[in-house]
């Protein structure tokens, strides 16, 4: 059970915040009861480029934890000039984050790429040369993390999002494989709830490689607005002694600052 010293900490991403400025953001989160901001990872270096913006912030007390990716193509891409952009892209909002105190950057291996349950079912890559990409781009990414003090955080998507890694036992593997110490899994409830039969067991399987946790309720809304077992969910990241952040990736149902507003009571309250 979580006490006061063991309350959940909890990030709220950039956009879902009211305010035109990242110190606006925080005194809303503040209030509300966040801990941090999780900032979003254009690509073309858009991350980079904000680096006047995060210095002010983060002179003001901004707190920004984590960076989470919104490009086009990913690390696991088909085609090798865009892997080799996004390994670069990659590169660069971790070398940011850590620039300003954050912790890591999360991506999938890939988003809306393929899809096994769509048509034409059958990728145009097979399982082995997927793996290969994967372990290629793992590592040299996890090296470039472990030169930089941040950490990749692998994130595994649903069926439909992503052919690659669904669950968090095969994101264990590859990284294992990969052989890294910069690179860790970034899990998302909302995904874990269509691809995990059990989530709180995948959670205590993985534990050793867990470094951080997006939340979202089952129907991609605000904790709460679905049927996650939110007790059991984060009995599990209490049992594996997680200490990072639970960082808000959702959609908002209801009235929009409402509904951000009340998130974090309630995972407190779920918590306790």
């Amino acid at each position: 059970m979580a006490t006061a010293d063991t309350a959940p900490r909890i990030a709220c991403q950039e956009q879902l915040l009211p305010g035109d400025t990242l110190q606006r953001k925080w005194e809303f989160a503040v209030a509300a009861g966040y801990d941090a901001i999780e900032l979003r990872g254009k690509g073309d270096f858009a991350f980079r480029d904000r680096l006047p913006e995060l210095h002010r912030a983060r002179r003001d007390g901004v707190v920004m934890a984590t960076v989470c990716v919104e490009m086009p193509h990913f690390f696991g891409a088909f085609d090798p000039d865009l892997r080799r952009d996004a390994i670069e892209q990659m590169k660069s909002q971790l070398s940011v984050i850590a620039e300003i105190g954050g912790v890591g950057a999360q991506t999938p291996a890939s988003y809306g790429m393929f899809s096994r349950r769509l048509p034409p079912f059958e990728p145009p890559r097979s399982e082995a040369e997927d793996r290969d990409v994967l372990l290629a781009g793992l590592a040299e990414l996890g090296e470039h993390a472990e030169r930089e003090g941040s950490v990749l955080l692998l994130e595994p998507l649903n069926r439909y999002e992503d052919h690659m890694v669904n669950r968090l036992d095969q994101a264990a593997d590859l990284i294992r494989a990969a052989g890294s110490s910069g690179v860790r899994i970034g899990i998302d409830s909302y995904h874990m709830n269509i691809e995990e039969a059990d989530p709180a067991a995948a959670v205590l399987a993985a534990a050793p490689l867990i470094g951080h946790v997006q939340v979202s309720d089952s129907n991609r809304f605000q904790p709460g607005a679905g049927h996650i077992d939110w007790p059991v969910f984060l009995a599990a990241l209490d049992a594996i002694g997680y200490g990072g952040h639970l960082a808000v990736e959702c959609r908002l149902s209801g009235d929009p600052t409402t509904a951000v507003s009340g998130i974090p009571a309630f995972l407190r309250k779920v918590a306790a």
